[in-house]
């Protein structure tokens, strides 16, 4: 890990953002919440704050720092795809880039997980689901004062 100790807490804002695409069909079960899982949003959100949280557990050179704020949206783009943005606030030492990339793809990774049922073809393989376009939006440091 990188030491951190000789720097001073400021208000560090990262936001992330990625797409999964799906067949129409599903994208159709999703607005109907037709799909046998239960609610794909809330499910994918709630799992995608979760997994901020945890970011210390998952990427082992990260350090722990106190989340102040999560903002996770999903939001259905077009016939086809749907869109993750999350946008992480902390006071330390340190960004949190890492925690709202992992927001974005815990809460796309879900929304597969929970479809995955209706995606799949005949041979059982997902020719048409696809997790793309992961980035770092936007990325904010500023004193506290």
């Amino acid at each position: 890990m990188i030491d951190i100790s000789k720097k001073e807490p400021i208000i560090r804002i990262a936001s992330a953002s990625g797409k999964i695409s799906l067949k129409k069909d599903t994208i159709e079960r999703i607005k109907t919440n037709n799909v046998q899982k239960g609610d794909v949003i809330i499910i994918s959100k709630i799992a995608g704050i979760n997994a901020v949280k945890k970011v210390p557990d998952l990427i082992p050179l990260c350090h722990p720092i106190p989340i102040d704020n999560v903002s996770l949206d999903i939001i259905i783009e077009n016939e086809h795809s749907i869109r993750a943005s999350c946008t992480v606030k902390s006071t330390s030492k340190t960004g949190v880039e890492m925690e709202a990339l992992t927001g974005v793809n815990v809460a796309l990774l879900n929304v597969w997980d929970v479809v995955k049922m209706y995606e799949k073809d005949d041979k059982g393989q997902y020719p048409e689901t696809i997790i793309t376009d992961i980035k770092v939006d936007k990325k904010i440091k500023k004193n506290n004062y």
